[in-house]
């Protein structure tokens, strides 16, 4: 009797800038990905984020047929991914960020 393996889990993970040109080609890579894959995107050493580039990720996160789940980001990301409308299973804070602790809100 086949036995059908866990999807894969792949963890990409950013740092220093995350502006639209980097939301751009995360997006593209998104859309490349069967739906069954398994997804974690960390963010936690991504030092300065645009506001305009979580826009991008967040219209990303709605077409992509993929389980994605964003790690490590800070309260603000978290608030304005919200407002994006992405749902908040697919979020994870930095530990710490939900009582404002996450640091600099870049």
């Amino acid at each position: 009797m086949p036995h059908d393996a866990p999807a894969p889990l792949h963890i990409l993970r950013l740092s220093d800038l995350f502006d639209g040109v980097a939301a751009r080609r995360l997006e593209a890579w998104l859309a490349a990905l069967q739906p069954a894959t398994q997804v974690r995107i960390d963010l936690s050493k991504v030092r300065e984020f645009h506001d305009f580039g979580l826009a991008v990720l967040a219209q990303a996160l709605s077409r992509c047929r993929a389980e994605v789940t964003v790690v490590g980001l800070r309260q603000h990301q978290v608030r304005m991914l919200r407002y994006f409308g992405v749902e908040a299973s697919r979020l994870e804070p930095a530990p710490g960020a939900a009582a404002g602790l996450g640091g600099p809100q870049a």
